[in-house]
């Protein structure tokens, strides 16, 4: 029988409300075009009607509700506690990275801004960096969130190493990036985020190679 969790009855409470904010929006949101796609630089350069915003804020509760459901069935089907917290934490920031991106979008687009501040993008992927740093090496092995490498489902040893690594990696990267938002130049100061992100990322995946190839303990292919 399956165990409901509290971020299982957050789930429910999340899709509710982003569909109840999607009916609003198509029935009685501002009238007009809105923005609804914004360029590197943060200018808008896709323009819509509330119906479009409304269908993006509604299919973007129904994949968070998908995501999360399943992830939820999977951590009431498992009896190991670390695969456990793995999987709980993955359920926890896809739920609050598709609520918040989201309501992002809506404030955006309700407001009819046709262009953001500079500094917004940047400090709002920095700060997402940072939560999952300050989680990534806590987690065991699960198929959800971490890096999730051939060599890192074959050695626990290298699953561990390589997603502190990682941690430690993207929490730094978020933390600079959160702390140069309000001066780097856009979009160059994105554009070094998402690339230390990238180097960070494989970095990791060479780690987990290196610990696997090294552990006397690794499981064969």
């Amino acid at each position: 029988m399956k165990r409901f969790t509290l971020l299982d009855a957050l789930t429910g409470v999340a899709v509710v409300g982003l569909l109840s904010l999607a009916a609003w929006v198509a029935l009685a949101g501002p009238e007009g075009a809105l923005p609804v796609h914004f360029n590197a630089a943060g200018q808008a350069d896709r323009w819509g009607d509330r119906n479009e915003v409304a269908l993006l804020i509604g299919a973007m509760a129904l994949l968070g509700g998908v995501v999360s459901g399943l992830i939820g069935l999977a951590v009431a089907r498992t009896d190991d506690p670390s695969r456990r917290r793995g999987l709980m934490t993955g359920q926890a920031v896809g739920l609050l990275a598709v609520v918040g991106s989201a309501l992002f979008c809506a404030y955006l687009s309700l407001n009819g801004a046709a262009e953001l501040q500079p500094a917004l993008p940047m400090a709002l992927i920095s700060l997402l960096f940072v939560a999952i740093g300050a989680t990534a090496g806590r987690i065991g092995p699960n198929p959800v969130v971490g890096v999730r490498t051939p060599w890192n489902f074959k050695s626990r040893l290298a699953w561990d190493r390589s997603n502190r690594l990682a941690g430690r990696l993207f929490f730094w990267i978020g933390l600079i990036g959160l702390a140069a938002s309000p001066f780097a130049p856009q979009p160059m100061g994105m554009m070094v985020v998402v690339g230390a992100v990238v180097v960070a990322a494989a970095l990791s995946v060479f780690e987990s190679w290196r610990v696997w190839r090294d552990d006397p303990e690794r499981q064969p292919f």
